[in-house]
C-alpha cells in the first residue's frame, strides 16, 4: 500500500506543518500576497488558515504548490 504515495513529496507532512513553515519563511503578509485568500489577509492564524484550507480544496492545492515550489 505504500507504494501508491512513493511518488507524493507531501505524503506524511500535515496540513499544520505546511502553513506553519509557510508563515515562518514568508509571513502573513507575504504568504497574502503570494495565495490571495482572506484567511491569510484578515486576522490570520494557524488555526483559523487550517479550517478554512479544509473545508476549501482549490485554495488548499495553491497552499500545498507554494510549499512544493518554496521547500522542495
Amino acid at each position: 500500500m505504500s507504494e501508491t504515495q512513493v511518488n507524493n513529496p507531501l505524503h506524511g507532512v500535515k496540513l499544520e506543518k505546511i502553513v506553519t513553515d509557510l508563515v515562518t519563511h514568508y509571513g502573513w503578509e507575504e504568504l497574502a500576497i503570494r495565495i490571495n485568500i482572506n484567511c491569510f489577509k484578515s486576522d490570520p492564524t494557524v488555526k483559523s488558515s487550517l479550517k478554512f484550507l479544509r473545508k476549501t480544496p482549490w485554495a488548499r492545492e495553491k497552499v500545498e504548490s507554494l510549499f512544493l515550489e518554496t521547500f522542495h
